[in-house]
């Protein structure tokens, strides 16, 4: 199988805040990333969602990665792929999502 990403991803466990865009009845979920690119990221939740829905997500990049100041960041995308998973003997939800745009928000500076 060829490898088809163009940007580098990073395995990365954050906590991640998913919801449906307005207009949907589903409630924001809360969930874990796995991974994560400039392009794409994925994700597990306890709700299932179905491949072409579009997605918002919040989560925060920690200062220990950035190595500075923490970093929000707040996204919309598309689902490509969902998996079932069994993750420490709990049903989850694997979602990869192509991320369409995304903004990012830099937290202050830690005070001393």
């Amino acid at each position: 199988m060829t490898e088809r990403r163009t940007a580098r991803r990073y395995d990365l466990s954050l906590p991640v805040n998913v919801r449906l865009p307005i207009g949907r009845e589903l409630k924001p979920q809360n969930g874990r990333t796995r991974d994560i690119s400039t392009r794409g990221v994925y994700f597990t939740v306890q709700n299932d969602m179905a491949p072409g829905a579009e997605v918002d997500f919040t989560l925060t990049l920690p200062a220990e990665i950035t190595r500075g100041n923490e970093v929000f960041v707040r996204a919309h995308g598309r689902v490509v792929r969902v998996d079932r998973r069994t993750d420490d003997g709990h049903e989850t939800t694997g979602v990869a999502a192509v991320i369409e745009r995304y903004d990012i928000i830099r937290g202050e500076s830690p005070r001393s």
